[in-house]
């Protein structure tokens, strides 16, 4: 992801955050998270060689039927034709024949999640970096004023983090609308550029979405690695008013975090949340313009080439899709 915002200085070592006791809900889930990967370093390895092996689900979220930010990131313009080349388990790009995209789909008539709207939107878009004046054109997000929107970043080999993120969206929204959900996309590779982070917001809350929860992967440094969700912070200027989605987006991003361990084995960042996964920001549009519970997940580092091995896999991909999934559906059912 390349939102990097005044509040956040990336040349800044992480650390880790203190204040508040934090809830039950998050001394419960994040021990269950981080013994979940302790498990997976044992049988597996930090470098992710070995096989993947099953954690039980957490009892806090029911997991749902089915197959199984950092840095400044560089920006991907620099290799736009290599978004859609094949990844490593021989798919296009996006897991679809590359000149068609699956159909939405409708949800079951009769799943635990009926009358549920959940609104996805994945980061960026692959034709951002034609569209260079229209994303850099400054928006109002409350506390300041940043760009539409950016490229995102790429893999060492050009696999583009716009075309990860509407891949991970399309298989989330398969295994949602099987649990009944509504499911609405903010962009579905169906509009040349965009939208801009004011939209992505307006889109969720003219939805009056249940939950939201914005797809990207980073693009830091080699070495760092894993996944962090980003919640929003409290934010009260200009158009910005987060005050009544702080604690529900927490609740939101501490279910996903747990379950994105216990679907992917992937372990929370080692550079961002002081290893829990978790990370609050300030800077967002998306966030602060929200008026519904919404987070951002950063899946992993796509500049570092463990990371890379593991996000350009669709079977990985699809079992983090199955992570945020089951995250979603825990925090929903309550």
């Amino acid at each position: 992801m390349s939102y990097v915002g005044p509040e956040f200085d990336p040349s800044q070592p992480p650390r880790r955050r203190f204040g508040r006791p934090l809830t039950v809900t998050v001394a419960a889930l994040v021990p269950t998270c981080l013994a979940g990967w302790l498990v997976y370093q044992a049988t597996s390895g930090p470098g992710g060689s070995g096989p993947a092996r099953s954690l039980p689900a957490s009892p806090s979220a029911p997991a749902d039927p089915g197959t199984p930010s950092g840095s400044a990131s560089p920006t991907a313009s620099d290799k736009p034709d290599k978004g859609q080349e094949k990844d490593k388990d021989g798919e296009d790009g996006d897991g679809n024949d590359s000149t068609t995209k699956p159909p939405a789909g409708e949800p079951a008539p009769n799943g635990p999640l009926k009358g549920k709207v959940v609104v996805i939107d994945p980061g960026h878009n692959t034709g951002n970096f034609r569209h260079t004046a229209e994303i850099n054109r400054l928006v109002d997000i409350g506390t300041n004023r940043k760009e539409c929107d950016t490229t995102g970043t790429s893999t060492n080999n050009g696999y583009t983090e716009a075309t990860f993120t509407l891949d991970v969206a399309h298989r989330l929204r398969t295994l949602l609308q099987k649990q009944g959900a509504t499911v609405k996309l903010t962009q579905d590779g169906d509009r040349p550029w965009g939208p801009c982070v004011d939209e992505r917001a307006a889109i969720g809350n003219k939805a009056h979405a249940d939950a939201v929860v914005s797809v990207h992967a980073d693009g830091s440094g080699a070495g760092n690695r894993g996944f962090h969700v980003i919640m929003p912070a409290k934010v009260t200027s200009g158009a910005a008013d987060t005050s009544a989605i702080v604690a529900p987006s927490k609740e939101l991003g501490e279910r996903i975090a747990g379950e994105f361990v216990r679907a992917t084995g992937s372990a929370p960042s080692n550079y961002i949340g002081g290893g829990t996964g978790l990370d609050t920001r300030k800077d967002l549009g998306g966030l602060n313009l929200s008026t519904v519970p919404k987070v951002f997940i950063e899946c992993g580092n796509m500049r570092d080439a463990k990371d890379e091995a593991l996000l350009t896999s669709g079977a990985w991909r699809q079992k983090a899709a199955q992570g945020i999934s089951s995250g979603i559906v825990g925090f929903l059912r309550g």
